[in-house]
């Protein structure tokens, strides 16, 4: 019995090794960051649960932070979450944090982005979280399909995708 325990371990060690590191875009440019983003597609979370018309803004604040606002429409009901990220690698300024209430916090990697900065692709290392974003409330049916190849290279189980409702939105 024990065998078998060491083995499924080394198993579930392997499955992790096989999985390429995460990496992030090379560079963002904070400021041009700032705004309004559209969620286009996502990973289901407990915390957007029923969510259509989901948007992102994101202002920078005078300590360096940024303000995030996530908001949606849950069955007719604006619903609101305010919290704050901050930069944890400012090298490529790709990597943040994020919280809504402290002391919890979670990982925020810009993966892919725009050089208009028209589109970014958000996730977390560990890939159970993925958020495909854009300016507009649409994105070109063109560029999400290549979006999507882009992430199955990256591991990503694409299947796993919703988008979001973001027509009639207010």
């Amino acid at each position: 019995m024990r065998y078998l325990a060491a083995l499924v371990a080394i198993m579930a060690l392997n499955s992790c090794n096989n999985m390429k590191n995460l990496e992030t875009v090379e560079q963002v440019d904070v400021k041009r960051y700032m705004g309004r983003w559209y969620e286009i597609a996502a990973f289901p979370q407990s915390f957007q649960k029923g969510c259509t018309c989901s948007v992102a803004e994101y202002e920078l604040m005078d300590n360096g932070k940024v303000r995030v606002t996530n908001s949606c429409d849950v069955e007719g009901k604006k619903k609101i979450s305010t919290g704050k990220a901050w930069v944890t690698d400012k090298k490529t300024n790709a990597k943040l944090k994020v919280s809504f209430f402290w002391p919890f916090s979670g990982k925020y990697w810009i993966i892919d982005l725009a050089e208009d900065y028209s589109y970014a692709v958000v996730g977390h290392p560990n890939r159970k979280y993925l958020w495909i974003l854009s300016r507009t409330p649409q994105m070109d049916d063109d560029l999400y399909q290549q979006l999507l190849d882009k992430l199955r290279a990256m591991d990503f189980d694409v299947n796993k995708l919703q988008t979001t409702k973001q027509a009639g939105c207010r």
